[in-house]
């Protein structure tokens, strides 16, 4: 996987972030060799931290909105982020890029380690922290462009080296979608169905070329064909991506996910409705047996 940040013939990584970032590609680059079924096992049980977050609470204007999380996030894994809504699975999802930045009012206490360094560092940009960890929303939200320029447009921005048309067919190919559009490349994107449009805004997340990808629940708003092949997608990027999916579907988070982290609801003393994780595990153990009661209820329907 080619980085604009970590390409030796282009501009020099300025921050720990990219320098972190670039020692992890090399090393994966080494690891390439290994059998599928190698790197299958490797990525459940093996797994290097990509992120590590410890003791990670997120308020709002002073108020709670998650306290003390803690868990890693396996390299080359989908991490499956399940709980009731209004349990803080998006503001955490939030920390990994930096988003809650974007919010006044936020701020975040604890610690997240990218590929070891520190993310909230006062030496990391948070721009570059964006572009090395892309995100994918609820709601697919194309750009009123042709397809075409939905996918150029990171790039362009980015001054990315390179035959532009090259990296926009590359990021179709990833994105599942090239076979779909490749000869109405100039039509807008608003045209194309939900499905499409949400697999386009993966594409053009892929097209800067980032390290990680979040994803808000991407296929909250799609229907079953459609959320199938965001599925088949996910699978597939995990061999060059991490992925950290939030989702309501619990058949989805058992389907693609190799870790789960199951996210409650507790009532503090000022009845703030504050998330943290009860469990967290390989999801096949939290689906089939679980360590706390709270996860086996939510994820049996008792409760949600």
């Amino acid at each position: 996987m080619t980085d604009p940040q970590r390409d030796p013939e282009g501009p020099p990584a300025h921050d720990a972030l990219s320098e972190a970032a670039a020692r992890s590609a090399r090393h994966t680059a080494v690891e390439t060799h290994v059998t599928p079924e190698r790197h299958e096992r490797a990525s459940r049980t093996d797994a290097r931290p990509i992120f590590e977050i410890d003791s990670v609470s997120v308020f709002y204007s002073g108020t709670p909105a998650v306290r003390e999380i803690g868990f890693h996030v396996g390299e080359n894994e989908i991490t499956a982020l399940i709980g009731p809504s209004g349990c803080g699975k998006s503001t955490l999802l939030r920390c990994l890029n930096r988003m809650n930045d974007l919010i006044p009012g936020a701020t975040v206490e604890g610690s997240v380690r990218y590929h070891g360094a520190d993310l909230y560092g006062p030496k990391v940009d948070p721009v570059q922290v964006r572009k090395l960890i892309g995100m994918v929303f609820q709601k697919p939200n194309p750009f009123p462009k042709s397809i075409y320029d939905n996918i150029a447009f990171g790039p362009r921005v980015l001054g990315m080296k390179g035959d532009l048309d090259e990296i926009v067919e590359r990021a179709l190919r990833r994105g599942a979608l090239w076979d779909e559009v490749k000869d109405r490349l100039d039509e807008n994107a608003y045209g194309m169905s939900g499905g499409q449009q949400q697999r386009l805004c993966i594409a053009r997340c892929m097209a800067i070329e980032p390290d990680v990808i979040l994803m808000d629940e991407p296929c909250s708003a799609l229907d079953p064909i459609s959320t199938g092949k965001i599925e088949d997608l996910m699978l597939e990027l995990k061999e060059n991506y991490s992925i950290v999916i939030v989702t309501h579907n619990m058949q989805q988070a058992a389907r693609v996910s190799d870790r789960t982290a199951f996210f409650t609801v507790d009532l503090d003393e000022d009845d703030h409705r504050i998330g943290r994780v009860v469990e967290f595990d390989d999801t096949e153990k939290v689906f089939t047996n679980p360590s706390d009661p709270r996860t086996e209820a939510y994820v049996t329907g008792k409760v949600g």
